[in-house]
């Protein structure tokens, strides 16, 4: 999973190590990282985990009708890994840097079409309908979230550092795809 900061995942946790993480962050109004895995498996061992993730906090926990613990986190701020250990549990703890918060950046004028784009769609998502649509950083991790793209492509999302040139990324996909669109004979029939 790639999360962005400001946006929220449900998810439901089953494995013992991971109730008592979420256990120890409620008790302790704490967080945790998030990192997309670079080798092995989410269930069972430890994986390996990319070096840049964001940091989540818990912002709702119910219990699910199947009986499991359901909780929504929500992404705060980037960080870089230093350092990761493997404790007893197969929890990986890591020392980190955080990653500065970027600076508001206005959308330019040519990002119209995704603010467009964004604005039809945010209501079905949770998000307030214009809240954050004119900052490229929010609209740029908003678009993140939504796309069809793999979890590598997403990860490269993330690790950008300027966010118009993650606005960019999105463009450019866009007018490839309508292009694609337009000259592919099964779709203009």
């Amino acid at each position: 999973m790639v999360l962005f900061p400001g946006g929220t995942v449900p998810l439901r946790i089953f494995e013992s190590r991971y109730l008592d993480m979420v256990s120890k962050c409620l008790r302790e109004d704490a967080g945790f990282g998030v990192c997309l895995i670079k080798t092995g498996s989410e269930a069972g061992q430890p994986a390996e985990p990319v070096s840049i993730g964001t940091y989540a906090r818990i912002i709702n926990w119910q219990k699910n009708p199947d009986g499991l613990l359901g909780i929504t986190i929500e992404g705060q701020q980037r960080f870089q890994l230093r350092t990761t250990r493997i404790q007893a549990d197969n929890l990986i703890y890591g020392e980190i840097d955080w990653i500065e918060h970027e600076s508001p950046v206005a959308v330019p004028a040519k990002f119209q079409l995704l603010q467009d784009l964004i604005s039809r769609h945010l209501g079905q998502y949770g998000y307030p309908e214009a809240d954050g649509l004119n900052d490229a950083i929010w609209l740029g991790y908003r678009i993140a979230e939504l796309m069809p793209c793999n979890l590598k492509e997403k990860q490269q999302l993330l690790e950008l550092t300027d966010p118009v040139a993650r606005l960019d990324c999105y463009l450019k996909w866009f007018n490839q795809s309508e292009m694609q669109v337009k000259t592919d004979p099964q779709t203009s029939r």
